[in-house]
């Protein structure tokens, strides 16, 4: 599963089965943004999840480097999630910042989870109510894996593309080109990656695109591509689309241009 609709979402939630509500509305240039917008109303149930402080924050590269996965499962424990709960993630971007805990359940070999379809402005499009009220779930035990699944590092990245395999970058044309880098060191692009944005995955309203057009925006990247981003973050929302058109294999780069352009021994292009 990798996407649900609001409708789909109400259904489950009026169900006996398990199902965790999680809001990730995250925005880079104001870090509390995503808490201040849940306290004035969110899905009724969902759990405020912080990107920056949890899911991100372990030793790495990069601005968001992956928590271990043993905080990443206490932090599941805490949520009241169990190998049995359907996750549903949202958040008000199309996907961009849900994405994030989407892949990471995925890593973990957590099949039952998915983005709301839209975010909350379909949640609400769809005559659904928010809620103020805060959850308080009952602690569980989540068994940690081993090691997150299906990560690239900048030396695969490098090796990847000397083999001719393919590299994607999820940020947005002008980023790509290197026209302008608000944020990392330097500007520009991993040289030979090829560039799929992610906001280009959705339509006006934040749905995602027919599965058609999804295939053909990421037709002859082959079975493993690896994707980044500026931090490992956006990239996912690739990885989700990646999956829908049946890429399963896709891995994740999680320092992404952070990282990369933060080595005075990587090299960068610019432009197409």
């Amino acid at each position: 599963m990798a996407l649900i609709s609001a409708r789909e979402l109400a259904r489950r939630l009026e169900g006996d089965d398990p199902v965790a509500v999680c809001d990730v509305r995250f925005y880079l240039a104001d870090h509390d943004q995503g808490r201040r917008e849940y306290d004035e109303g969110h899905l009724p149930g969902a759990m405020f999840v912080d990107l920056h402080e949890q899911l991100a924050g372990g030793p790495g590269g990069g601005r968001h480097p992956l928590p271990s996965v043993e905080d990443f499962t206490d932090l599941l424990g805490e949520l009241g999630i169990t190998t049995g709960t359907l996750v549903v993630a949202y958040d008000s971007a199309g996907g961009a910042t849900a994405s994030r805990l989407w892949w990471m359940l995925r890593s973990i070999g957590h099949s039952q989870v998915a983005v709301l379809d839209g975010g909350l402005p379909a949640w609400t499009a769809a005559g659904f109510p928010l809620s103020t009220d805060v959850p308080q779930p009952i602690p569980a035990e989540y068994p940690a894996p081993p090691a997150w699944t299906g990560i690239a590092d900048a030396d695969a990245v490098a090796s990847t593309l000397d083999v001719g395999g393919v590299v994607i970058d999820a940020r947005s044309p002008e980023r790509f080109r290197g026209d302008v880098e608000p944020i990392d060191p330097r500007a520009g692009h991993v040289p030979g990656a090829i560039n799929r944005y992610h906001a280009d995955l959705v339509t006006t309203d934040g749905t995602h695109r027919p599965i058609a057009e999804l295939a053909q925006t990421f037709a002859g990247v082959g079975t493993r591509p690896i994707v980044y981003c500026g931090s490992g973050v956006t990239a996912c929302h690739d990885l989700l689309a990646l999956a829908l058109v049946g890429v399963t294999q896709a891995r994740l780069y999680p320092g992404s241009w952070s990282e990369w352009s933060a080595d005075p021994d990587r090299p960068v292009a610019t432009g197409d």
